[in-house]
């Protein structure tokens, strides 16, 4: 069994047909296992069998729109993956806080081609693209809340809406999920 995180895109705790424990039933009613959640933003750890990663993206896809009504995305990754993304140690010497803000945007599916922005946002150091687990880091300084990085618009309009981004905190809150 292989054991992987759903990370699911648009989800709100507040909305009642997001809560955990329906995340949760419907990856168990699609025969997972260990089925757990990570926080309450969408990250559903679980163990299969099946080794097909994108047929598993859409057959979890197609699952929570039929039962919840849910159809922001959903990107797969295996335990491997993001073990191996953390044993890179992205973020030397950095801790995750207003001024660096660690994060990882995952990407449905890996582009035929990556590239990076030609006119670097000055708040947001790129710190690279994991070819592996298919996913840009980068520290952001988000010390000015009320302005969106425009790192974050740029990753929309040049991958789609098949992205999702995650702490790197949280990255390191699933991993440990992963290997309990």
């Amino acid at each position: 069994m292989t054991r992987y995180v759903a990370l699911l895109r648009g989800i709100m705790p507040s909305n009642p047909n997001m809560s955990n424990a329906k995340l949760r039933a419907v990856f168990e009613g699609l025969g997972f296992d260990g089925v757990v959640s990570v926080l309450t933003s969408g990250n559903i750890v679980f163990r299969s069998a099946d080794t097909d990663v994108p047929a598993l993206q859409e057959r979890v896809q197609q699952a929570l729109h039929r039962d919840l009504g849910i159809g922001g995305g959903t990107i797969i990754r295996s335990h491997q993956e993001l073990r191996a993304l953390l044993d890179t140690d992205p973020f030397p010497g950095l801790k995750h806080g207003r001024g660096t803000y660690l994060i990882a945007t995952f990407l449905h599916s890996a582009p035929t081609e990556v590239t990076m922005p030609e006119q670097p946002d000055p708040r947001t150091r790129v710190v690279g693209y994991d070819q592996t687990a298919r996913v840009f880091l980068a520290v952001v300084d988000n010390s000015d809340p009320g302005k969106t990085p425009d790192f974050m618009a740029w990753l929309d309009k040049t991958y789609g809406k098949d992205i999702t981004t995650r702490t790197w905190l949280t990255v390191e809150r699933i991993v440990k999920k992963l290997e309990g």
